[in-house]
């Protein structure tokens, strides 16, 4: 089976460098063993999206900024070289533009897509968005929290490897 780590992050607008919260769930031999969860500090700018997470400024004010959480997310993931998101190309582009907004070396992880692994497992399903999909297998979902986002999207992905997904794509 496959090691993976399912992320979600939030930002606070459009600028993919406004990283507001991130939640990591660790997936070891097909099993969740672990779980990461914390507020960020973005950079300076205009929280746009707290009618959609619920984040506010007030919120992360006293938090810790990408960088200063960039230790533990990289000790969180360690054990899994691939990155699971649902939209991973939202995702990837989150850590990287974190990444060079701090002047951290991106991490050479390997992505892989839920929405794809949804698309491929359920090809008849009208819509392949998490909320979509989550009603399709029954999953729990507090949609735009980023705990619960991760979290859908390791069973997504459990789920779709169990039905024959081949990961390597």
């Amino acid at each position: 089976m496959i090691n993976f780590t399912a992320i979600d992050f939030e930002t606070a607008n459009y600028q993919r460098d406004s990283a507001c919260s991130l939640a990591m769930i660790k997936v070891i031999d097909g099993a969740i063993v672990d779980q990461w969860f914390a507020l960020i500090h973005p950079p300076p700018g205009d929280f746009v999206f707290t009618y959609l997470h619920g984040i506010s400024e007030a919120d992360v004010a006293s938090a810790k900024t990408f960088a200063e959480h960039w230790p533990d997310i990289r000790a969180f993931c360690r054990d899994t070289p691939i990155l699971a998101a649902h939209n991973a190309a939202f995702d990837r582009e989150v850590l990287q533009s974190c990444c060079r907004f701090y002047r951290i070396k991106p991490p050479p992880y390997r992505f892989v897509c839920t929405v794809q692994a949804a698309r491929w497992a359920w090809p008849g399903l009208p819509r392949h968005t998490l909320d979509a999909v989550c009603r399709k297998l029954n999953l729990p979902l507090n949609h735009h929290d980023a705990q619960s986002d991760a979290q859908a999207c390791a069973r997504i992905l459990l789920r779709t490897i169990q039905d024959g997904y081949p990961i390597s794509h």
